[in-house]
């Protein structure tokens, strides 16, 4: 299986609130978010890891580039502007029929992730399997509208009948690839676009819940994400 972690944003508001570090580089339990992320894939049969950063965060680009890992680490090093144009430069790269993309912040519990990944690997008939949660802690949530099977219908701004919002987390087949190379040309941007994109395109996706997941966009979300990887 094939991983990707976006980590091409600034990091602005972590910077403005104090914080020394770079956001791939904020430890959680002394350990770099960054880290966490390429152990839990390792952990779950990752056969190689890519990994966008930004053309100014010389200290990732050094961090990473110091790592040896028994699977093909790839870097890219480009500034975009937005997720979506990163998964596009990591999706240009990547081998094989499917990834496991997420953004450097994400938080979640690494038995849940277990399991999404085992359902995604088991999977034959969608085109994505997407990480939701009812966890509600985000300044400008996605929800996502679900049909009683949790087939995904849409992607909205606005909570209207849904019960979940996006976690952050997309398993993806080669075809959704193919949606984003259309999206770009056709002027669409942002993440959220794009995932409306593949509905209107027909995609198949289903939404896994995982009981939580939390960001790590402000000084405060920190500590909450710590005493969350640590409860019980």
């Amino acid at each position: 299986m094939v991983f990707g972690i976006i980590a091409a944003g600034e990091g602005s508001r972590l910077a403005q609130e104090g914080v020394k570090w770079p956001k791939p580089l904020v430890r959680l339990n002394g350990v770099p978010l960054i880290d966490r992320l390429i152990d839990v894939f390792l952990k779950n049969g990752a056969t190689a890891i890519h990994i966008i950063v930004n053309e100014e965060m010389t200290e990732v680009q050094e961090h990473l580039r110091k790592k040896r890992l028994p699977v093909p680490l790839h870097l890219l090093v480009k500034s975009t502007p937005s997720s979506m144009h990163s998964f596009y430069e990591i999706s240009r790269v990547v081998e094989g029929d499917r990834i496991c993309l997420t953004t450097v912040d994400t938080i979640f519990r690494e038995e849940e992730f277990a399991a999404y990944m085992q359902a995604f690997r088991a999977e034959e008939t969608l085109d994505g399997l997407m990480a939701v949660t009812d966890f509600i802690d985000d300044e400008k949530p996605l929800y996502v509208l679900t049909d009683t099977d949790g087939r995904i219908l849409d992607f909205l701004d606005q909570a209207a009948d849904c019960r979940y919002i996006s976690g952050g987390i997309y398993c993806l087949k080669r075809p959704a690839f193919a949606v984003l190379e259309k999206a770009l040309a056709s002027g669409v941007s942002r993440m959220r676009n794009y995932q409306r994109q593949l509905i209107k395109e027909g995609m198949q996706l289903k939404a896994y819940p995982f009981s939580k997941i939390v960001d790590v966009d402000h000084a405060e979300d920190i500590n909450k994400a710590e005493m969350f990887l640590n409860c019980d």
